[in-house]
């Protein structure tokens, strides 16, 4: 589609956090190609867990979007229904953009019925059917479509979002951001460095603290000229100081210190990035970064997967792959226990040796 200078006002709608916002930056930029002159607004959740930024934290002042209206995830409540309602209205949205994540059929149908009647907008792009909705398995590779994938096939109607094209996940860092950046890694100014998340949400994703610190150790010993550089969200700090605590060389965490932003800018400095599948992942990759990450099965092959053709993800499909599962208890996080220290050690030497 060729850009619409026509259209004054565009509606985004899109829930999720720090991984939910970078997996949808080549949509955010399509948009933006189409609808140069419009006002972008974006209708997504505010924070409710500390290691779960918003959306704002992560698009900053880029330009994709420019204002932001606030839905509570989950609300039953008629009177905050009406709140968005009136918020839409007051707006005027020319075309509403359906970014959303994975959502039953029946659900879909209730939100387009709900914008409809809130804002009285008469263009959807994104809306799947229900043969568009799943993430399409490809048998060739074993793998399942990419979250990017499948939000730009949603919205393809407005033209390719590219998301192979790694220009398309440009975050657009400031010079102040990338100034917080050089000076926050000062304690390792001047070496290659190593970036690890070790932290997550999710239970089910921990590949826990002890194999993180075995990792660590052993790669000082490899590379003891390299730097290390640890982040997270604040509520990582402890597990950023264990897991690094055989590391004998120049280091640094920065777990809370920093805006989703200005850790892009950090990552943008590192050879490599090591974590398990959590929202750091997805800045690191965003970047640029070659990363090495540890995944567990809860989520299908292939859809949560860093973009970016020199990563290297370590999955292990159990029978119970695929179980959706925030916290295992049954099988014991069998899928990811199962991923060793030797495994990803090898990992990280073939890609920091390979140019």
């Amino acid at each position: 589609m060729q850009p619409d200078p026509s259209v004054r006002k565009v509606l985004i709608y899109r829930l999720g956090s720090l991984g939910d916002t970078v997996v949808a930056l080549p949509c955010f930029h399509l948009i933006e190609r189409v609808y140069p002159n419009s006002e972008r607004v974006l209708l997504t959740n505010f924070p409710i867990h500390a290691k779960a930024p918003a959306s704002a934290a992560v698009l900053g002042d880029s330009g994709l979007v420019h204002g932001y209206m606030r839905y509570t995830v989950g609300t039953r409540s008629l009177l905050e229904l009406l709140r968005v309602a009136g918020e839409v209205r007051r707006f005027k949205p020319d075309v509403l953009v359906y970014l959303m994540p994975l959502r039953p059929l029946p659900a879909v149908k209730r939100d387009r019925r709900f914008f409809r009647w809130a804002g009285g907008v008469k263009q959807i792009v994104g809306l799947p059917g229900p043969a568009e909705a799943e993430n399409r398995f490809d048998p060739a590779s074993g793998l399942y479509e990419s979250e990017e994938s499948r939000l730009a096939r949603t919205i393809s109607g407005l033209g390719d979002a590219e998301p192979r094209n790694m220009a398309n996940w440009d975050l657009r860092l400031n010079a102040a951001e990338k100034q917080a950046a050089e000076s926050a890694l000062s304690p390792v100014a001047g070496r290659p460095l190593i970036a690890c998340s070790p932290g997550c949400k999710m239970q089910a994703n921990d590949w826990e603290q002890e194999n993180w610190r075995a990792l660590l150790g052993r790669l000082y010993a490899k590379y003891p000229d390299y730097g290390l550089m640890l982040t997270g969200a604040k509520e990582d700090a402890e597990a950023c100081e264990y897991a690094s605590r055989d590391w004998g060389g120049a280091k640094v965490s920065l777990a809370g210190r920093l805006s989703p932003r200005e850790s892009a800018a950090v990552f943008r400095r590192a050879e490599i990035f090591l974590g398990p599948d959590s929202g750091p992942k997805h800045l690191a990759a965003s970047v640029g970064t070659r990363c090495v990450c540890v995944f567990s099965a809860r989520g299908l092959a292939g859809k949560w997967f860093p973009p970016g053709t020199e990563n290297f993800v370590i999955y292990h499909e159990p029978p119970c792959h695929g179980c959706g599962l925030e916290t295992c208890i049954e099988m014991q996080k069998i899928c990811i226990r199962s991923v060793t220290v030797d495994e990803v050690e090898r990992a990280v030497h073939r890609v920091l040796e390979t140019a």
